[in-house]
């Protein structure tokens, strides 16, 4: 992967499918995987799972955790976290410059339905509207692949490695 762009974020509301597209695109390229849910603090589990949307001041430790971690992690890297707006991309900006995005777009819709057939997984659906509600599309922003979160898998990991290849030529 290119050295001025060593690491992604997939990101994306909830539901939009940004664990399986990221490890996917590590399984392609061998980069290596940052599961952002992993790095929530048990308080920020407990209000999701009571289905209390998290807010800035929630999110800003866990943002400010995610950035080490992908500046700790070497090249290449690949980071999985909702990333909602612009000032929590800004962040993992700062941590990594010339990080790159790949937005998984899906309408609430699908994200609810795919959120309500989610075993195990802490966000339940009814937190759905407070992501669309939260979500600053990064569409325009500089660093940015948006992809429709319901094509086939291959082809949404052909499109963001092809891009992520690119962005170092």
């Amino acid at each position: 992967m290119p050295d001025n762009m060593r690491a992604i974020v997939v990101m994306g509301v909830t539901g939009c499918g940004k664990s399986t597209v990221a490890a996917a695109i590590c399984e392609r390229t061998g980069a290596m995987l940052i599961e952002g849910d992993a790095f929530h603090p048990e308080g920020n589990i407990l209000k999701m799972r009571a289905g209390i949307p998290l807010d800035d001041d929630d999110r800003q430790g866990w943002l400010e955790r995610l950035g080490e971690a992908l500046a700790r992690a070497g090249a290449p890297a690949v980071l999985t976290c909702s990333a909602l707006k612009r000032r929590y991309r800004d962040v993992l900006r700062a941590a990594v410059p010339g990080v790159g995005f790949v937005f998984l777009q899906l309408s609430p819709e699908v994200a609810a339905e795919r959120v309500a057939y989610r075993p195990g997984h802490f966000m339940p659906a009814s937190l759905v509207d407070s992501q669309f509600l939260d979500l600053e599309s990064p569409v325009g922003e500089s660093g940015v692949l948006a992809v429709c979160a319901v094509d086939p898998l291959v082809l949404i990991v052909e499109k963001a490695v092809a891009w992520w290849r690119a962005e170092g030529t």
